[in-house]
């Protein structure tokens, strides 16, 4: 199933679209080494899986669906489809109240929180070996506290579900969106993974 999955998914990572982001708003910079927890001063330094290889540990990650109370049956597939401007999704958007907390998917490190154009309020963050990307989009406000640098826990609050940015005002939603660390460390432009179908294996069983 894992490489049927994995097969699957590299097929469909090639040739996806990027997040709008302008050098002077996301300047390069070298990827932060990560101290495991519990290590002896060991660190591992950020590194870009395979397509196979990313879709095999995101399974072992056994991604948090993003926003309280949400099961995996009220998830919708929106990766594919077509956005303005002749963009394509490449993302995860899960509906939900305005106000409902956003939590984190995955325990790792902070790599951004802020504001863009189109994500509107919205944080990137790392899985602890800094190998994932999770984005999170449209959020009405985030968790006091939140800081570059800082680590999550999965399960975290990191804000609560909106429309700001170029969301609809009537359809409060999370755009979530997971993506393999590009290698050159541009956290916000590495290729998007469908994290909908690791959802139905890692989640299927609590609907």
């Amino acid at each position: 199933m894992r490489k049927l999955i994995a097969l699957t998914f590299a097929a469909t990572v090639s040739g996806c679209s990027r997040h709008l982001y302008s050098s002077a708003a996301a300047p390069v910079t070298a990827p932060t080494p990560v101290v495991l927890a519990g290590s002896t001063g060991s660190v591992a330094t950020p590194e870009s899986a395979s397509s196979a290889d990313a879709v095999d540990y995101l399974l072992m990650r056994r991604m948090q669906i993003p926003v309280a109370g949400v099961s995996v049956s009220q998830l919708r597939d929106s990766f594919d489809e077509g956005r303005d401007g002749g963009r394509v999704h490449r993302a995860l958007d899960i509906m939900a109240p305005r106000g409902t907390p956003v939590i984190a998917a995955d325990s790792g490190r902070i790599m951004r929180v802020g504001f863009n154009a189109l994500g509107g309020n919205c944080l990137y963050a790392t899985d602890p070996l800094g190998r994932i990307v999770y984005y999170y989009a449209h959020l009405d406000a985030f968790q006091p506290g939140l800081a570059q640098g800082a680590m999550l826990v999965r399960g975290d609050t990191i804000g609560f579900v909106g429309t700001t940015g170029n969301a609809p005002k009537d359809t409060p939603h999370l755009h979530f969106q997971v993506m393999r660390m590009a290698p050159d460390g541009r956290f916000w432009d590495g290729e998007p993974i469908n994290p909908y179908p690791l959802f139905l294996v890692t989640q299927g069983g609590n609907r």
